[in-house]
């Protein structure tokens, strides 16, 4: 659908006064290229003028048949005839024939002449381009210069390449002087040819890449930035050329299918109608275009490799209406967008083509789509696209559509469009139309930057005839009329269009009328749309479109702006006067949104936050109008939603918070939990919001976060016994999955409505009133509340510690829910980061408790009992332990802590090496200190210091040690290290009856384990045999018996 709007996208027009009727025409560099009819000449006149004086002329070598400029190399191209041979040619630095006085030199393709090594390139220059084809086609890229030619059969890629070239300063002084001002005005842009830098280059052309198509039977062809189009009657081809990485893998032929490689056969008696086809990136290679790569022969060239990227084939149901010459596709280009962020690379490249009656649009970077699909009124000669807008010609006007460029380039600079922080209307949203311009006989068009220049040759009988002009209030024609009526039939016109921003400000103005009387038309929506567009051109033109006269409206109109100040100023204050209307559009958009139907709703949301409203001023632009109906939108419910599930510092007075809690309570009243524990409704009154939140519960029934949030509000009246009431409705696991199902009764901040899950920024995460209620009164309430929160990734560990921290329970809750993550939790890394935290606080406990510093009593929620019942990763204390531990010498806190960090210690998960450093501060000397030390040693391995150490401290636990650590691989320790240690120990100190003991129940489990022979190596050779021949006969009974 194409949307029509009596718009004024033109504001002038000017007749350019030339002799001869004009042939061929193009435009580039800000010149106009005039071919006169049949002639050999060109003459070249001043865009950027007013009037467009001449600027000056050149003769050709053959008859134009066709001609283009390049922006970059500021070069002509043409296809010339002469005596029935077609010849390709370049014109490079043709500025020096301002006076047609000026030396020329004609050379072949990659030779350079004597004269053109003394000249320095100061000189216009022919390059004869040899072909071995006839070249049908030719096309510039926009962005590297380079040239396509396409023949019949075949497209021929040349690199455009700049030979450097040393000139004496005095001949390029005087070359310059010679030069008179109207050259020097032309163009401040002349690309590297111009006379103002002293290293000028000679430009010339390397044949790179040749494409055989022997399927199709070319027309025209398009370069733009690696892309390749070329188009026959029927069909369009678009290809991708990037330099090979592997050389081999540019010589592998694509394959194809079977009906590209093989011919069909039988048809001759056939009327073959080709199908409609479309096939966009991958797809694209499975049409039967074969295309085949041909090398140039040089070696030191790049190798290149292709792929498809876009094809489409027309079948005659498209041309309904045409006749048989007028069925063929027309208008192929390929149009680049750059942005400020991307002066070298185009930010998107587009492709556009056009048949008779509707033209096409397709995007072509990042992703081929079709954006836009242009239905025509009548059938179009001619079409060329510029940033915003889309000209085309019929044989009697000139038509102007929208374009979708801006869209496709905002979110490829934007990332966060289409997010519920920005939007853009859709790249494929319907275009409009705007108002036509009537003209007579409309042969061609072209563009440059804000002009668009059209070719008129009436036929012989309608040239007297006058033309019909439907101008805008502010269309003027320069004063000589009668070169249009009198004396020939063709006029040349360059018509401006109007700045995109004063487009956009028509549009406003036009749409007032469907404000006033359908606010809610689909019309509306979409000519705010299309002024949103038009200000996104506007704000991503580059400060090249802005200085050639596409951009800033404000630094043309002051007269006093002549330093670059005053326009950096000027172009500062527009920039700021662009961002405004955006922001103005944004709110109008939102306005729109706010009431639409549930397909599009959302949108309200990111433009009314694009509009930089208050949540005040939106709630004031939607409120019910007091004649209407008393309903509110889906789009402003869902911004409110959205606005008060966001974690801002904004509060809401409480007159906003009240109004907000009215509009849910009758629109969607399930919805009042949620926006009673935002953040921003922290000023709401809560009386009458407890009212509400009753009259919610009598209706809609009991829930438990119901019950939570009216216990919140009981709590903020002071009303101690109706909070207690209400929190002893539900049992705690309950009250536990109400704050899960709504975390910001207990936090506020985090950067998120699931209370902090995905922000990572714990210093912006609060506990709330209700929360400190708890840590007071219900702290197991609050730490699994808090465990629970977490383990549903709504909380992060260190967002949760900043919790307790502002609670002041950093030594008491914190831990309480350090201890509960290691029950809940199953991730390792976590759990190992809390094993080092409560490790660490155990520690600080008891070198506190020795100090007489220790913190304030408290009873931690679990015990160690508890832990080591409930939690895997302590571990039940070693039997050896008991031994070591006092009984009544410490205080209740020290016990506690001293046997938590023995089961840590005792517990699977625990890495040792991270604590050792951290128990250095522990001294040895203690009976509980040494049992800490020898746990660290046990668990590390080391089992002969430990036992020599027990043995030295404690050896009445060296058989309890034993029996629990001497195991398995371990058992020979029994005979090799504790047997040895124990004799040497009893031979010094024979009356030591702990030590005869130990020795005792050592030689029990030595006979037990070892055969005669092996005990018998174990006996000493002291005298003390007798000793042992008891256990020695227990051992060799024990064997016989086996």
């Amino acid at each position: 659908m194409v949307h029509v709007y009596n718009c004024h996208p033109f504001k002038s027009q000017q007749i350019v006064q030339v002799e001869q009727e004009p042939g061929l025409v193009c435009c580039g560099g800000g010149a106009l290229f005039v071919v006169a009819t049949g002639g050999c000449k060109v003459e070249v006149y001043n865009l950027e003028k007013e009037g467009c004086p001449l600027f000056c002329r050149f003769a050709t070598m053959g008859t134009v048949k066709s001609i283009q400029h390049s922006k970059i190399g500021d070069y002509l191209v043409t296809i010339e005839e002469k005596n029935n041979a077609t010849y390709l040619r370049a014109y490079t630095n043709w500025r020096y024939q301002a006076e047609e006085k000026g030396r020329v030199g004609v050379r072949l393709l990659g030779h350079l002449l004597g004269g053109a090594s003394v000249w320095g390139g100061v000189q216009m220059e022919i390059i004869e381009i040899p072909m071995s084809e006839r070249p049908i086609a030719v096309s510039c890229c926009p962005v590297t210069g380079d040239l396509l030619v396409g023949c019949e059969k075949t497209v021929v890629l040349f690199t455009l390449s700049r030979q450097n070239q040393q000139n004496l300063n005095q001949s390029q002084q005087s070359v310059q002087n010679s030069l008179p001002n109207s050259q020097q005005s032309c163009n401040p842009s002349q690309g590297p040819t111009s006379v103002s830098h002293p290293n000028l280059s000679i430009l010339d052309f390397e044949r790179s890449v040749i494409l055989h198509l022997p399927k199709m039977s070319l027309k025209q062809v398009a370069l733009c930035g690696g892309y390749v189009a070329v188009n026959a009657e029927l069909e369009v081809l678009v290809l991708k050329l990037e330099a090979a990485s592997d050389p081999a893998a540019a010589e592998e032929p694509l394959e194809t299918s079977k009906s590209a490689a093989e011919p069909p056969q039988d048809q001759d008696d056939f009327l073959l109608i080709p199908r409609h086809q479309e096939l966009l990136e991958s797809k694209a290679k499975d049409c039967d275009i074969l295309v085949t790569m041909e090398k140039t022969g040089l070696e030191d060239q790049a190798q290149y490799q292709f792929s498809y990227i876009l094809f489409r084939r027309f079948s005659p149901e498209f041309f309904q209406g045409c006749r048989v010459e007028e069925m063929q596709i027309h208008s192929l280009q390929l149009y680049p967008l750059f942005t400020s962020n991307s002066l070298e690379d185009p930010t998107c490249v587009f492709c556009f083509f056009s048949l008779p009656t509707a033209g096409y649009l397709y995007s072509l970077k990042g992703g081929v789509e079709l954006l836009s699909a242009y239905q025509y009124p009548e059938k179009v000669l001619q079409a060329v696209m510029s940033d915003h807008l889309l000209h085309v010609i019929t044989k009697n006007a000139l038509q102007c559509f929208t374009v979708r460029c801006s869209a496709v380039a905002a979110r490829m600079e934007d990332p966060y469009i289409d997010t519920t922080m920005k939007a853009c209307p859709p790249s494929t949203l319907e275009v409009c139309a705007l108002r036509i311009q009537l003209f007579i006989g409309l042969r061609s068009v072209c563009v440059y930057n804000q002009r668009v220049i059209l070719l008129s040759a009436a036929d012989t009988e309608t040239q007297q005839e006058p033309e019909r002009r439907c101008l805008s209030r502010k269309w003027t024609i320069s004063s000589p009329k009668e070169t249009s009526t009198v004396g020939h039939g063709w006029n040349l016109y360059v018509v401006d269009t109007v700045h995109p921003f004063t487009l956009y400000q028509e549009m406003v103005e036009y749409s007032c009328r469907y404000v006033q009387t359908t606010p809610q038309s689909h019309s509306l929506r979409h000519l705010l749309s299309e002024a949103h567009l038009l200000l996104r051109a506007c704000l991503l033109q580059t400060p090249e479109q802005k200085q050639s006269g596409q951009g800033d409206p404000a630094v043309s109109s002051k007269p006093g702006s002549n330093g670059a100040v005053d326009k950096n100023s000027a172009t500062q204050a527009n920039r700021q006067e662009l961002e405004e209307a955006l922001r103005q559009n944004s709110a109008q958009l939102g306005d729109c949104f706010s009431r639409a139907s549930q397909k599009d709703c959302h949108l309200a949301l990111p433009y009314y936050k694009m509009s930089g409203l208050t949540v005040a001023e939106v709630i004031s632009r939607n409120r019910p109008p007091p004649e209407g109906p008393s309903s509110y939108g889906l789009g402003f419910l869902f911004y409110l939603k959205l606005h008060l599930l966001e974690e801002t510092e904004q509060h809401l007075t409480q007159e906003e918070a009240d109004e907000i809690i009215y509009i849910f309570s009758q629109s969607e009243p399930f919805l009042l939990v949620s926006v009673c524990a935002s953040p921003c409704m922290i000023n709401c009154s809560a009386t009458r919001t407890l009212q509400i939140l009753q009259r919610l519960e009598d209706t809609a029934g009991v829930s438990v976060p119901l019950t939570i949030i009216m216990a919140a509000m009981a709590l903020r009246l002071g009303k101690q016994q109706d909070y207690t009431e209400l929190m002893e409705r539900h049992a705690e696991m309950q009250l536990v999955y109400g704050f899960i199902e709504e975390p910001r009764l207990l936090l506020h901040g985090g950067g998120g409505g699931g209370g902090g899950g995905g922000g990572g920024q714990h210093s912006q995460v609060h506990p709330t009133s209700l929360a400190r209620q708890l840590a007071n009164t219900q702290p197991g309430l609050l730490v699994a509340a808090m465990v629970a929160l977490h383990e549903n990734c709504k909380v992060q560990l260190e967002q949760a510690d900043f919790v307790f921290k502002e609670l002041g329970c950093e030594n008491t809750l914190l831990v309480d829910f350090w201890e509960a993550m290691l029950m809940a939790s199953s991730q390792d890394a976590v759990i190992q980061e809390l094993l080092f935290r409560v490790a660490s606080v155990y520690i600080d406990r008891l070198t506190n408790s020795i100090n007489g510093s220790g913190a304030p009593k408290y009873k931690s929620l679990k015990g160690a009992d508890d832990l080591i019942t409930s939690c895997s990763h302590y571990g039940a204390l070693y039997p050896w332990l008991t031994v070591l531990n006092p009984t009544h010498s410490t205080t209740s806190e020290h016990q506690e802590a001293l046997h938590k960090l023995q089961s840590l210690l005792c517990g699977p998960s625990l890495s040792v090496g991270s604590i050792v450093p951290l128990l250095e501060r522990l001294s040895g000397e203690t009976l509980w200190g040494f049992s800490l030390h020898l746990l660290c040693a046990t668990r590390r391995g080391q089992y002969e210091s430990s036992i020599e150490q027990l043995l030295d401290r404690c050896p009445q636990a060296i058989i309890a040690y034993a029996n629990h650590q001497l195991q398995d691989k371990y058992m020979t320790l029994w005979w090799q290290k504790l047997l040895p240690e124990l004799c040497k120990r009893t031979r010094a100190a024979a009356d030591n009856g702990i030590l005869l003991g130990a020795l005792k129940e050592t030689l029990v489990v030595v006979a037990m384990e070892t055969s005669p022979a092996e005990f018998l190596e174990l006996i000493p050779d002291d005298g003390t045999a007798s000793y042992f021949l008891p256990h020695l006969l227990t051992c060799s009974q024990r064997h016989l018996m086996a």
